[in-house]
């Protein structure tokens, strides 16, 4: 078998805002479906959603107590106790609420309807707690311990706003507005492809020349921690002719929003996804970034492509800097970037001219300090897994002192 040459060199280099703005492109705004409001748990809405029930529904208890007419106990000290009779007992969820009558009390528990002709509820603590009749020691003003209907959110009224992402107190409101389903944005699925003949699966004992594949699971990873549905797709051999009928079949089914590639876009022989892809709509370039220099993207039968490197820091890198925006972007996201805040760099470094760095650090948040982790070097995947942020030196800086401002990139969110 000849050897293949080396693939074509990209010419353009790219800045890494103009390689987010095409990389955004990728990408239009996902659908909206409807899906239970007990699995929409970090789901984001794709329409407003209104309250089908007011909150409260109805009057109720906010304390466990006694419903009664506050002219009837407006006297009631420790000294001289009003004492009224139980006419009957309220507790929650009962549906068939009989009406208080002057000069009588019903024991209520919190959260049940109140009944007609009261309004105000004293607390237990403040009475004998009596069951056919109730000794009270304070006097409870109109009004006291009771939860009006309507007071927190009235029916009809938007909820929650198209945009939002459905955390636990989200998923709670909507649910106590009756929502047994909600409309949320798809979740994009993304295929991810790793691509290399010396790439075996972890676990399986290694032979000279290979490693253990780690680029695929870690960046379906990415994709499912961003919101996405990652389909993996691994050990596809450097054989151009067989991720072609690879890609052929999965892409034209209709049910992958974006292909996610790492490695195999370089300037060596055996180039498979730039040998693969280039004549097929997809544009590898160099971006001034280290690491992460070489990329590619485009579309290929209309689906969405995004090649990153091989280098398992340059992919992840990459992957945080272009594909995380652009899939949270598409799902509507209110926030598609990581956070960002300034600390003071804790040791001087140097940087490439001309590229932009995205270095690993940890931060200290009491501090305000960041120390980068592992260095600079492309490979280093444990120094990776140690850091908590990455932080930026820009493509003009060459040098930065200990104490200097740098931008910090925060990884858990």
């Amino acid at each position: 078998m000849p050897t293949p040459p080396f693939a074509p060199a990209a010419r353009a280099v790219r800045s890494v805002e103009d390689h987010r703005t095409a990389v955004a492109e990728l990408l239009s705004p996902l659908p909206v479906e409807w899906v239970p409001v007990d699995r929409a748990r970090g789901r984001v809405l794709g329409e407003a959603l209104l309250a089908g029930v007011a909150l409260p529904p109805f009057d109720n208890s906010a304390m466990d107590g006694y419903a009664v007419r506050a002219a009837d106990v407006a006297g009631a000290t420790d000294d001289a106790p009003v004492i009224l009779p139980v006419a009957a007992d309220i507790p929650a969820g009962r549906t068939d609420v009989p009406a208080l009558e002057p000069g009588t009390a019903h024991r209520i528990m919190t959260g049940a309807p109140l009944p007609a002709g009261a309004d105000a509820i004293v607390q237990v603590e403040y009475t004998d707690g009596g069951d056919d009749r109730v000794r009270v020691f304070r006097a409870s003003a109109a009004g006291t311990s009771i939860r009006r209907t309507a007071e927190d959110v009235v029916a009809g009224a938007v909820v929650l706003s198209a945009g939002t992402v459905l955390r636990a107190p989200q998923i709670g409101v909507a649910a106590a507005v009756g929502a047994a389903t909600v409309p949320v944005r798809r979740r994009p699925t993304v295929l991810v492809l790793s691509t290399g003949s010396e790439l075996v699966a972890p676990g399986t004992p290694l032979r000279p020349g290979q490693i253990y594949e780690s680029n695929g699971p870690m960046l379906a990873a990415a994709v499912e921690d961003t919101g996405g549905v990652a389909e993996l797709l691994r050990f596809v051999p450097d054989d151009v002719a067989h991720l072609h009928r690879v890609l052929d079949e999965r892409l034209t089914a209709g049910t992958v929003d974006l292909l996610l590639t790492s490695g195999g876009i370089s300037a060596g022989a055996y180039e498979v996804v730039k040998e693969s892809l280039a004549d097929r709509g997809v544009e590898f370039v160099k971006v001034a970034m280290q690491p992460g220099g070489p990329q590619g993207l485009g579309r290929v039968d209309g689906v969405g492509v995004v090649a990153l490197p091989g280098n398992p820091v340059s992919s992840q890198v990459s992957f945080e800097v272009f594909v995380r925006p652009l899939l949270r972007v598409a799902m509507g996201h209110p926030h598609p970037e990581r956070p960002r805040v300034t600390a003071a760099l804790a040791t001087a470094l140097t940087s490439t001219p001309g590229r932009r760095q995205f270095r690993r650090g940890v931060l200290d948040a009491v501090a305000g300090t960041v120390r980068e982790v592992g260095g600079p070097p492309s490979h280093l995947l444990a120094a990776l897994a140690r850091a908590d942020c990455f932080f930026v030196v820009p493509e003009e800086v060459t040098t930065l002192a200990a104490g200097a401002p740098v931008e910090v990139w925060l990884l858990d969110d």
